[in-house]
């Protein structure tokens, strides 16, 4: 069982308003609850301040609820104003009625929760000021150096930095979260991670912008979301069977190409999986820069390192 919790605050009684965060909980909570496929993902929960208010009270029941027993995972996200203060190395989540002296619930009280409940896989997504101060906080675990296991953090900003939003009323770090999710993440087998995520992200921001940060103590990847891979499970799992070797040069000629004589059916279908496998970078031509060429003139086509790696999954069966 799989539970999320999407929290988006934009208004507030003694802070100024924002206008990106119940509209990025709109956008992610479709992506987190059905994989691209339309099966059934997270079980979400959105919370958000549209007619009303997300109070401390408000937040730390819902925040039980999401970590109390039966879940195997537990997702949650916040997009709202963060209150950093660097000298307790902490980052306090914005309640709507949060005040300078009391601005709602420190994050080092919410990991002390995590710490101390029964969920094995804990997920938490920060869209907000601050967020990358979260990874110092003494409460992240019994140990007092590290995160307690299986849980990680992706947070939009360092500990330093603000967030921005976008002039069309989004987070900039959800928008490109929510890239991510419905697929730019994505590796060859369609599983969107967290890893998978903060290497997009990163590669979205600039040297002189925001920049997310990831901690985590795990000892997997957990799948966030499913999406349709390039090239079909069945045909990767066909790479053994066209190079003999994760080395091997498969030889090609104009048999391959549909439009080229001789026909070979049989061919002509090894060559569209070639092609998605090249769309992938796992299939490289050789002496050619297209495959189309290597074909009409009967050189061949070789596994890249990343396609030798798929080709080794492939031939132990684990996929």
């Amino acid at each position: 069982m799989k539970r999320a919790l999407l929290v988006g605050i934009d208004s507030y009684d003694n802070f100024d308003p924002l206008e990106g965060c119940v509209n990025d909980v709109v956008a992610l909570t479709p992506l987190l609850a059905r994989h691209e496929d339309a099966s059934l993902n997270f079980d979400c929960h959105t919370l958000t301040s549209v007619g009303g208010s997300v109070d401390r009270d408000d937040l730390i029941y819902a925040l039980d609820e999401l970590l109390a027993p039966g879940a195997d995972v537990a997702l949650f996200y916040f997009a709202g104003h963060g209150s950093g203060r660097r000298e307790a190395n902490d980052v306090t989540l914005v309640s709507t009625n949060g005040t300078q002296t009391s601005p709602g619930l420190p994050l080092s009280e919410l990991l002390g929760k995590v710490a101390a409940c029964p969920v094995p896989e804990v997920i938490i997504i920060l869209d907000c000021c601050f967020s990358g101060g979260a990874g110092g906080i003494p409460q992240t675990g019994s140990n007092i150096t590290g995160l307690r296991p299986g849980l990680s953090m992706l947070t939009a900003s360092r500990g330093d930095q603000t967030s921005a939003e976008t002039s069309d009323g989004r987070g900039l770090f959800s928008t490109y979260l929510q890239g991510g999710l419905d697929g730019g993440a994505a590796d060859v087998l369609g599983k969107v991670s967290l890893a998978g995520l903060y290497a997009y992200l990163t590669e979205s921001f600039g040297a002189w912008e925001q920049r997310p940060t990831l901690k985590a103590n795990v000892d997997r990847l957990h799948e966030l979301r499913h999406c349709k891979p390039v090239v079909p499970l069945d045909q990767l799992r066909r790479l053994p069977e066209l190079f003999t070797t994760a080395e091997a040069h498969l030889p090609l000629d104009p048999s391959y190409e549909p439009d080229a004589l001789p026909d070979h059916p049989e061919h002509e279908a090894d060559f569209g999986i070639l092609q998605r496998c090249r769309a992938v970078k796992l299939v490289e031509p050789v002496d050619e820069e297209h495959l189309y060429f290597a074909a009409m003139n009967s050189t061949a086509c070789r596994l890249t390192p990343l396609g030798r790696h798929y080709w080794q999954l492939a031939a132990q069966g684990r996929f």
